[in-house]
């Protein structure tokens, strides 16, 4: 793919593609080479995207990593902060990203695996308080459970912004836009063996530059990963302030060009997400 398709922002505009992309963008979603249609308007339509979404206050970002999403830079663009529960798991799933074991079984992970890896890295107990901080004693059946809903929940959130993909009720794909959760070690020695203590101490450090937008409207939830109320631990509101998004999934399905009845391209994934 070139940024040549299009000589005018009018052109790009009037794709077919642009409405839904636009949509998924503003909502926080990442787009990376799974979206095979959306990924590849991007990549044509990039330099002429990328002055129109600045007037916005946003910026289209690519990473090298292959994906895009949208950073607001403006206050005047509405954001959600990501919840304690799912910063960790987001950094859990990042270290399994990177893991070989990982890459051998083709980006695959199940849910327990992310649970067995969350307490393994920072321990039963440790990840117990993390997900439940305002409770000082615990019944150890309904501490399990509380964790499992969350984890999910967290799971349930990630999968709208494009982080991982649901496969049936057990497994995930994991996606290139996890690695904005490595964001803070990169430039570490061993960025894995950084991200693994970040995750044990259950510190919640992001790069100044991280944030996605967040809309006001809530969509049905992704597949597999059923929502719960959720208690918001007290921590600094400053670590979260700029890795933030909106709560809604929007597909290629949605795409309203799409001429009815048409039958999606298996190889096009199912997910999607901006201000107001």
């Amino acid at each position: 793919m070139t940024a040549t398709k299009f000589l005018t922002l009018g052109d790009a505009v009037l794709d077919e593609h642009f409405p839904a992309v636009d949509l998924a963008l503003r909502r926080g979603r990442h787009i990376d080479r799974d979206d095979v249609e959306w990924f590849g308007f991007l990549s044509d339509a990039a330099d002429m995207l990328e002055p129109f979404y600045r007037r916005f206050g946003a910026d289209l970002v690519y990473r090298s990593d292959g994906f895009y999403y949208l950073l607001p830079t403006s206050e005047g663009l509405a954001k959600r902060h990501l919840s304690v529960a799912e910063m960790l798991v987001g950094q859990a799933l990042t270290l399994l990203y990177l893991d070989p074991a990982s890459v051998e079984q083709g980006g695959r992970v199940t849910r327990e695996q992310v649970l067995g890896h969350l307490a393994t890295v920072m321990g039963t107990e440790s990840l117990v308080r993390a997900l439940n901080p305002k409770r000082r004693r615990y019944d150890e059946r309904v501490a399990q459970e509380t964790v499992r809903a969350r984890v999910a929940d967290a799971l349930r959130r990630l999968a709208l912004l494009g982080f991982v993909d649901a496969i049936g009720a057990e497994e995930l794909k994991l996606r290139p836009a996890l690695l904005r959760f490595a964001e803070p070690v990169r430039a570490a020695a061993d960025s894995n063996a950084a991200l693994a203590r970040l995750v044990a101490s259950g510190e919640l450090m992001l790069s100044p530059l991280d944030s996605v937008p967040d809309g006001a409207e809530q969509d049905e939830p992704a597949p597999d990963f059923s929502p719960v109320e959720e208690e918001t631990a007290e921590i600094d509101p400053a670590l979260l302030e700029d890795f933030e998004f909106e709560d809604r999934q929007v597909t290629p399905a949605d795409d309203p060009s799409r001429p009815a009845g048409e039958e999606l391209d298996p190889t096009t994934p199912l997910e999607s997400e901006f201000p107001e």
